[in-house]
């Protein structure tokens, strides 16, 4: 499987060796998920092995800022680790993954289980990752009650509209393909964007919108959706709480509102509120990152959470949301190895971004343990998260390549397996694929179980690891009734692919994911925590800047992986260096041409870059690729929801505002 982890469509891979050498990889044609597609990411993941760049033995410095590594042995390295561990104490250690460290075991999160189990007996502080990616969205779609999502392939055989609401499928490209099928039947499908994405070509239709505004739509689609009787009456009945309160609240937000705020003019609104009340079934397919990454950034999933229930579209073939980033399909789960009981009890840190920083900067967290991640790319205010690394005593860098936090901060930078050296299981929303290890792991690279064993040993902390083989941790995972209870000897005897025991209909037995069980257009937990019960838009913060900056993610780039691609020729030549897409009347209107290189700057810094300039993306917006180093050092580290409320679902919603007003000039 494919190492760039496009959760949740994830892509089969054929690989060629001979004589312990990769030879090539190419699209699997017989893989159930991709049927023989790998995109430019896939491809390139062919150079990661053999590559000049690639960490392949432990490395020290005696100063950071300095590039004056010195080679030594893990020995070394892990008692330095283990002493610098000791001398904060373990509430002061924190440990934090990337999705670089799931590159095989993506949707299973074996690593991630075994790097929270350490954390959990070991006592230090442990953060969940999906603050980084998706998690605020799905937290304000889980306040509604519609976490489950429907199948890609449900989509393509049976949806009669789609609409892509903030999502590009860059994210998942597979999902192309059954939208494609989805046409072909004669599907229509919308596009809701920022700016006119890849998505956009396969559209009949394409709304552009004011970013952060998304919440502002959804409630004028359902003024017109209730408005006009077009509702759902027996599904309202019998499955949603509070219609009543919703229904005066939407009262008050007419299309004509939101054409001035959304930017989307009144009538295209009423359309497609009326197309999608009376098109069935109906699919939304939601943004599972970007969209989400501005102030209020959850109230757009909350808002959007209650169309399907509206319109009864929730819990049929073809309706409800599509696949989106991190979600899971009804049915499917896995066995949890974290041994969350025995967490001793401590002043933790909780899984909120600002207060992770905040904890750095003020010496609660001393030292930092970091597996497969990028922390100055992934977090917000990026120049404060610096600031906090600074003042650390110890950061270990445990990754493929040298990345940014890592030149910059890291005292230990250790050397990873890639995912053809070591045995792994991925899941998609349908199907469960065993890991082989095909080639020898090269020079001293060690996976991350090996060093969490060795960090577990002189640490003194008893049974980490009970399993005899690589094979018991993954075997007690898999141990749940959607997999069928695998095993990997069992996975293996199946050519390495199983079929999940799993509906590819989100909610077919109309439980929601609620204490009431229904879909809650009113929210009792939304108020215990102090926020409005019912769905709400917020105008975004005042602000001097006059541009509204959002970030995103394209085919040449995947989170912070391989150095942000720099490392991989193949993305680095197709994506050499950082362009924010501008409109032409701002352009124009701060004498900046195509091409031209120019500063973006807000009160918290500046970064360099050349400009696009494209009627792609509507005056007022500009947008670039996300990942770019500083990038993050222009956005909002500010907490989105409060902290008691960030694991209500398991988990972390604790994703930083990171919204960001900013002006644009000639470098």
């Amino acid at each position: 499987m494919c190492p760039m982890n496009c959760h949740p469509t994830l892509c089969g891979m054929l690989v060629e060796i001979e004589d312990g050498r990769l030879l090539g990889v190419r699209g699997d044609p017989d893989n159930p998920d991709s049927r023989g597609f790998l995109c430019i990411r896939g491809q390139a993941s062919r150079e990661i092995i053999g590559n000049p760049r690639r960490l392949l033995h432990p490395l020290v410095r005696a100063r950071r800022g300095e590039d004056a590594w010195r080679r030594a042995e893990w020995s070394e390295v892990l008692d330095r680790i283990v002493e610098g561990m000791r001398a904060v104490g373990r509430e002061a250690v924190g440990t934090w993954s990337g999705h670089g460290l799931f590159a095989n075991n993506y949707g299973t999160r074996i690593a991630s289980h075994l790097l929270r189990r350490f954390s959990n007996l070991y006592g230090c502080q442990w953060w969940n990752p999906t603050m980084i990616c998706w998690g605020l969205g799905a937290w304000g779609l889980g306040l509604t009650g519609a976490l489950e999502t429907n199948t890609k392939e449900d989509m393509g055989a049976h949806a009669n509209l789609i609409v892509l609401w903030g999502a590009n499928l860059a994210s998942q490209p597979n999902t192309a393909r059954y939208v494609a099928a989805a046409k072909r039947r004669g599907a229509y499908v919308v596009t809701l964007d920022v700016r006119e994405t890849e998505a956009a070509a396969q559209s009949d239709e394409t709304l552009l919108i004011r970013p952060g505004t998304d919440a502002a739509l959804a409630l004028a689609l359902m003024h017109v959706i209730v408005g006009e009787g077009l509702y759902d009456r027996e599904f309202v009945a019998r499955h949603t709480l509070g219609f009543d309160e919703l229904r005066g609240l939407v009262a008050n937000y007419p299309p004509a509102w939101a054409a001035r705020v959304t930017g989307i003019a009144a009538e295209r609104i009423a359309t497609l509120a009326r197309r999608y009340a009376t098109t069935r079934p109906a699919m939304i397919v939601l943004g599972g990152s970007s969209m989400h990454k501005g102030a209020n950034g959850w109230t757009g999933g909350r808002a959007i959470g209650c169309l399907p229930a509206l319109t009864g579209n929730l819990g049929i073939p073809g309706g409800g949301f599509g696949p989106r980033h991190g979600s899971a399909v009804h049915g499917q789960g896995l066995a949890s190895i974290v041994a969350e009981e025995r967490r001793p009890p401590g002043r933790y840190v909780p899984n909120q971004m600002v207060r992770i920083t905040e904890a750095l900067l003020d010496g609660r967290v001393r030292a930092m343990l970091l597996f497969g991640t990028d922390m100055l790319s992934s977090y917000a205010d990026a120049g404060r998260v610096a600031e906090g690394l600074e003042r650390a005593d110890l950061v270990v860098s445990y990754d493929l390549f040298m990345n940014d936090t890592a030149r910059r901060f890291a005292d230990v930078v250790l050397p990873a397996t890639a995912w053809l050296e070591e045995l792994g299981c991925k899941s998609t929303n349908t199907h469960l694929y065993l890991m082989p290890k095909v080639l020898e792991p090269p020079g001293e690279t060690r996976p991350v179980a090996w060093v969490l064993k060795e960090l577990a040993s002189r640490l003194g902390v008893d049974d980490f690891y009970p399993w005899e083989n690589d094979e018991g941790p993954i075997d007690a995972i898999l141990d749940h009734p959607a997999t069928g209870h695998a095993t990997v000897a069992a996975l293996r005897a199946e050519d390495g692919i199983r079929a999940l025991r799993i509906s590819h209909v989100a909610y077919s037995d109309r439980k929601f994911h609620t204490p009431s069980g229904k879909v809650e257009f009113s929210s009792d937990r939304a108020r215990s925590f102090g926020l409005p019960a019912l769905p709400v838009y917020v105008e975004p913060p005042a602000s001097p800047y006059p541009l509204a900056f959002r970030q995103g993610r394209t085919l040449t780039q995947f989170h912070g992986f391989y150095d942000h691609g720099r490392a991989l020729p193949t993305l680095a030549n197709a994506d050499p260096e950082p362009y924010l897409w501008i409109a032409p009347a701002d352009a124009a209107a701060r004498a900046i041409a195509d091409g031209a290189a120019i500063k973006i700057h807000n009160e918290r810094g500046e970064f360099h870059a050349r400009a696009r300039v494209t009627e792609k993306i509507p005056a007022g917006t500009v947008w670039m690729r996300d990942g770019w180093e500083g990038l993050n050092r222009l956005t909002s580290g500010d907490a989105a929801i409060p902290d008691e409320a960030v694991d209500l679902f398991g988990f972390s919603g604790g994703q930083a505002a990171f919204d960001a007003m900013v002006d644009v000039a000639p470098a």
